[in-house]
């Protein structure tokens, strides 16, 4: 018979409640499959001889002192076997509540599950919340196993109870589990041989049933998906290639395609695919991490998404609907900066409502919460800043599925239900209040004006590259200096540095950076000063933000070299190679053709 592949291997997820019973089943499959180590079975029961406890084939798995001493499975640990059919990687995802974040970890690398019920203790809180969250994940190939069916002396009405309960229960998540199995890990009954004690179960035994499970198939018949991790610009030999990595959730891509990059409506065509170390190919597919080159060179930043053209896009918004189980110590609250995980996207979000809090046990709505607590599963609306792609989950399931972090934790773990359109966003809604608050100076914008000889203006200037933008900022401010006007350079590092000094990687937050260079704007401007900025690498969204946070005053864009703007034309495009001198003068040019400056010639 041929050996198995690799590529026939199956992941499965062990969840159940904290102490039914998980770690010993799976330690008795790899005793039972002939996976453990040789020796590791006697060395685990001298171990237990020495330390007066009695032996578990749980140990066999909590391999770490301090899960022995706890005697809970703290992290999701990956064990193999293998049977004559093909490989196997069992994932035991922890059942204690402290852990369910560690179980969707787990879960989320699956093919399939086996769920651990105590046939004496019964279905409890966890075994419910677990699950939800295989039903969330989109697992539809489990299996229930009602353990220690010998403290229940192999009762048959016991076992039917259970499963009937959980059935249901199962049922109206959507989910039909594929079998109930009375199994007992400590006889091995039902395990890898089927038991005299419960001659009235006709079923398979687990060893049988994880046979009997499926391989995850890559939807390649969907439409293409590849999320953009990173983009690579070789410079050897002559080499000018831009490959634009990442791994492909959905669909298949050819030479020659069309393609478009979400959000940015980019597009180009494939002109080839690479392989590190690996053959040339003309097409490639789903669960495949390739390499494209284009025929056109564009900017794209890691976090869109590539799809081929003619097939469905990706929606795109700032708001979206999503079913979230909420994991975070402190509780997701509104105005409180989190941040998303969807495919390579890494955003700020925001909670910007609680439709309905569910009661993850018992299915039930709790009203009229404002806040989404920890073990909560709840529908909510959600804001990032700036647009991003996604598909819902009812739609593309790889592609609808998210995660919050908050404080450098995974909090939140989620899908999207629908896309929200808006004609209002937070951002809006925070300029509303800022205005209305807003204490206006006793001295008018026309007195400013006519003492300092000058109008007031934001100007930015915008780039690849940021030692040219700076360059440029820095010689229009001593250039309006020189001529007594009251102007200012302000960069960015100011703020990132000082004024919003933060531990956190400046990528991570750079929105919230910007944003507070908006509000320093507003103040400058709102003085009657000429506010001078330098940003590298911003997009149309960028000049947006900084454009509201200015209002009601007005934002004056100089864009160096090749305009990549689309929603967002600068003012002013200045050719990358034009000298700082006349690229100076042709600002001061415009500031005098805005009425920025009066009655003076420069």
């Amino acid at each position: 018979m041929k050996s198995p592949t690799p590529t026939e291997q199956i992941s499965i997820v062990m969840a159940g409640h904290v102490d039914h019973g998980k770690s010993t089943v799976i330690g008795r499959l790899l005793a039972e499959t002939g996976a453990l180590p040789k020796g590791k079975l006697e060395q685990v029961r001298e171990l237990c001889r020495r330390t007066a406890k009695p032996f578990e084939y749980a140990f066999l798995l909590d391999a770490l002192k301090d899960e022995q001493a706890q005697g809970i499975t703290i992290d999701a640990a990956r064990c193999f076997f293998r049977t004559a059919k093909r490989p196997y990687i069992l994932i035991d995802a922890p059942g204690h509540i402290e852990f369910l974040k560690n179980m969707i970890t787990g879960a989320s690398r699956a093919e399939a599950a086996l769920l651990v019920i105590d046939a004496k203790e019964g279905i409890q809180e966890n075994t419910k919340r677990h699950g939800y969250m295989l039903s969330m994940l989109g697992l539809r190939q489990l299996s229930v196993l009602v353990n220690k069916m010998d403290l229940i002396q192999y009762s048959r009405k016991g076992f039917e109870t259970i499963r009937d309960e959980y059935r249901a229960f199962l049922g109206r998540l959507g989910i039909q589990p594929v079998s109930f199995i009375p199994v007992s890990g400590l006889s091995g009954a039902n395990i890898a041989a089927r038991s005299p004690e419960t001659g009235w179960y006709e079923g398979p035994t687990v060893l049988e049933q994880i046979d009997a499970f499926h391989r995850k198939e890559f939807p390649e018949t969907l439409p293409f998906r590849l999320p953009v991790q990173d983009i690579y610009k070789f410079t050897e030999q002559g080499d000018d290639r831009r490959v634009v990595a990442g791994t492909i959730e959905t669909g298949t891509l050819s030479v020659g395609d069309a393609v478009v990059f979400q959000p940015s409506g980019k597009t180009s065509r494939i002109k080839s695919i690479e392989y590190f170390n690996g053959p040339v190919k003309q097409t490639a597919s789903a669960g495949e991490a390739p390499g494209f080159t284009l025929d056109t060179q564009l900017y794209i930043k890691p976090g869109e998404w590539m799809v081929k053209q003619g097939q469905p896009p990706l929606q795109v918004g700032t708001r979206f609907r999503v079913n979230l189980f909420w994991m975070g110590h402190a509780p997701m609250i509104r105005d409180h900066a989190y941040k998303l995980k969807l495919g390579a996207v890494r955003s700020p979000v925001k909670l910007v409502e609680v439709l309905s809090v569910l009661d993850a046990t018992e299915l039930g709505t709790v009203a009229n919460k404002q806040q989404v607590d920890r073990h909560d599963v709840a529908e909510v609306i959600l804001e990032t800043p700036k647009p991003v792609a996604f598909d819902v989950v009812g739609e593309i399931e790889q592609t609808g599925r998210l995660v919050i972090v908050d404080n450098f934790e995974i909090a939140g773990a989620g899908i999207i239900l629908a896309g929200v359109t808006t004609r209002e966003s937070t951002l809006q809604d925070h300029i509303r209040a800022r205005e209305i608050a807003w204490k206006n100076s006793a001295i008018s914008k026309s007195e400013r004006t006519a003492t300092y000889g000058h109008g007031a203006k934001f100007v930015v200037f915008t780039g690849a590259d940021e030692a040219i933008g700076e360059g440029y900022a820095r010689a229009l401010e001593r250039k309006l200096f020189t001529l007594n006007y009251k102007a200012y350079y302000l960069g960015l590092e100011n703020v990132t540095r000082g004024l919003d000094a933060d531990l956190r990687s400046e990528g991570d937050i750079r929105d919230d950076h910007i944003r507070r260079l908006g509000e320093l704007a507003r103040i400058f401007t709102d003085s009657g000063q000429i506010f001078i900025t330098s940003l590298s690498n911003v997009d149309d969204y960028d000049l947006q933000t900084l454009t509201l946070l200015n209002s009601p005053h007005e934002i004056l864009a100089i864009h160096i070299g090749e305009n990549r703007f689309v929603e967002f034309p600068p003012n002013l495009t200045l050719a990358a190679g034009s000298l700082l001198e006349d690229g100076v003068d042709a600002v001061c040019d415009l500031l005098k053709q805005k009425n920025v400056i009066l009655e003076y010639s420069i």
